[in-house]
């Protein structure tokens, strides 16, 4: 009885290893690897793969210029100053040219739109409305400009990685769009940074990287130019447009799937 006592087990205890042993050796061909988490959501069109990033930044862009539309339309009859108004201006001008593209390429694709804001993003326009004077012109500028801030990097993580070229001329688009709303809500003067970058921080545990930080009363050196070597001709130039401003001026999207009609 104590020799079989043993051998049981003994043969437990290689049973046990071998269940643990066996997802390791075989992870690599299991899905949940990134690569294989990628092709699962992926499929195929004309113009390139199609991911499910891909996908949720359609559904994104869609859903930004719903709520922006009417916060920007609602600034423009409530905001009492001639900056904020400004800020609903191009927010109304820049959707509404955004939203033809995204729903020219969402046909293309073959991806589903919303056609209403989601749950948080109807909170804001009902934050929003709640609010008057100072107190409206606060929360306009800041819930738009930390939600801008937020799709800024994730607009330049698609734009990066996407192997469709609808999709990645919808990520420039929406690039110019997002930059030129963030400019012209800080140029409000309303923003609250350190909301922002405490939001930004929360969580987070990483210790800072960067240079040390500068001595108080000491003078920096001066860094070298930055430019090319030798006699090299050049014909482009930096963006055009007065400090401060983006230009967001680009031709009016090819619609071949008749959306716009």
């Amino acid at each position: 009885m104590r020799i079989n006592g043993t051998a049981f087990i003994v043969a437990a205890l290689v049973a046990t290893v071998g269940a643990l042993a066996f997802p390791v050796w075989t992870y690599a061909d299991r899905s949940g690897t990134g690569q294989a988490n990628v092709a699962a959501g992926t499929v195929n069109t004309q113009w390139g793969p199609l991911t499910a990033s891909d996908r949720d930044l359609i559904v994104r862009v869609r859903l930004a210029g719903l709520w922006e539309l009417p916060a920007g339309q609602q600034a423009l009859q409530r905001a009492p100053s001639q900056a904020v108004k400004e800020a609903g201006d191009h927010l109304i001008v820049g959707h509404t040219d955004l939203d033809k593209r995204v729903r020219i390429v969402a046909a293309q694709l073959g991806v589903e739109l919303p056609n209403q804001p989601n749950e948080q993003q109807q909170g804001w326009l009902r934050e929003m409305s709640a609010a008057s004077g100072a107190e409206y012109e606060y929360k306009f500028v800041n819930l738009l400009r930390s939600a801008h801030g937020k799709i800024f990097p994730a607009i330049g993580t698609v734009r990066n990685t996407t192997r469709n070229t609808l999709v990645r001329q919808l990520a420039s688009d929406a690039n110019q769009t997002v930059l030129d709303h963030i400019t012209v809500l800080e140029k409000t003067g309303k923003v609250d940074f350190d909301a922002i970058a405490n939001d930004a921080v929360a969580g987070t545990t990483a210790s800072p990287t960067g240079p040390p930080a500068p001595v108080p009363g000491q003078v920096a050196s001066s860094a070298p130019a930055a430019g090319p070597s030798g006699d090299v001709g050049v014909t482009s130039r930096p963006s055009p447009g007065e400090p401060g401003t983006v230009n967001t001026g680009r031709p009016d999207p090819v619609d071949s799937a008749g959306v716009l009609r």
